[in-house]
Parts: C-alpha cells; structure tokens; sequence
C-alpha cells in the first residue's frame, strides 16, 4: 500500500513537473503536456466460478500527461480514479480503483492514436474490500482522436484485468472493461 502511494506521488509530479518545465520548440523529442479526461465506464467481472456478472456503467475522471518521444510516438502516463464492478442477480457489486495506466501511443498525422500499454489499479472502494485484493494489473489498448487545433479529444479503450482480485484462491476474478472518453490537452 505504502508503495502504491509513492509510485502514484511519483508518477504525478513527474507530470507536474514536466508539463511546468516543457517548452515548445521546432521538435516535439521531450515535449510534455498535461491533461484532464473524463467519461463512461462499462465493466464487469469476469470470474471462473458459478456467479455470472452482467455489465456495470460506472465513469472515470483523472489527469493525463502526453510526452512526446517523437514525431510518431508518445508515452502518455494517467492517474485516474474509475467507478467499476458488476451485477449479479439485483446485487451490485460497486468498486472504485486508482488507475495508473502508461500507455505507448503510436500518432498519425491526422490526430488519430493507437495506444497500449500496463495499468495498475489501486483499489480505493468496495463494500467487501477486506474480501477483496488491493491492487489489480492489467493491460489497456485503444484508439483515441485529438482535434489537432484545439487540444480536444475522444478517447476509446478495452482494459483486460490480469490479477485476480479476490482475497480467496478458490475463485479467480478478473475486472474487465470499455471505457469512453473526453479529454483534453492543455498546450496541445
């Protein structure tokens, strides 16, 4: 625990850090701006037992932070709080993770993106959360469009939980979800 709140303390002043320092120039190599992102989640959990979970609609709202490698690549680290979980039979099964995914994007020249990369999740809320593990690692991949003018985007991504989440072996559960979003990039 005492780690994962260090690693997300790094992670957001890096980009603090970054984005105040960066200035533009006739190459992109080092470039770093912040931005904020926001939208809908649909999840659920997977699982390997009997329980069969249905489609949660939850949101997710965080900061990003885009640095350019280059003209063509970029990494773009989150720090994201996201509403997840499932439904089974009437009962929901809410939970809210802090997610740090660190995404490699590969940019077009039109504003289109292909992206993917890790994520952890930090799990910050659950009714059952002494049932539950308090980290999640998975892997995102997506596409996203930015308005090269403005600075706004659209962002669409499937993120596929690799860690079991529950505390028992018995049963593996896995979260599993599409995410829809708005962002936009300060400076872009």
């Amino acid at each position: 625990m005492k780690s994962m709140k260090f690693l997300i303390g790094m992670i957001a002043a890096l980009m603090i850090t970054s984005v105040a320092s960066a200035q533009h120039s006739s190459s992109p190599r080092g470039l770093v701006n912040l931005g904020i992102k926001a939208g809908v989640n649909m999840y659920k959990i997977s699982s390997d037992g009997n329980t069969v979970y249905d489609q949660m609609t939850g949101f997710h709202l965080g900061l990003l932070g885009h640095i350019h490698l280059d003209h063509i690549w970029a990494i773009q680290p989150e720090l994201v709080y996201s509403s997840q979980g499932a439904q089974s039979g009437g009962n929901e099964q809410k939970l809210g993770y802090i997610n740090v995914p660190v995404l490699l994007q590969y940019m077009f020249d039109n504003g289109f993106r292909l992206q993917a990369g890790p994520q952890l999740g930090l799990l910050v809320r659950a009714d059952n959360k002494s049932e539950l593990t308090s980290f999640d690692l998975g892997v995102s991949a997506g596409v996203s469009y930015v308005v090269p003018s403005t600075g706004f985007g659209v962002d669409a991504r499937y993120n596929h939980g690799l860690s079991n989440i529950n505390q028992n072996d018995a049963v593996k559960s896995f979260n599993r979800g599409i995410q829809l979003g708005l962002f936009y990039i300060f400076g872009h």
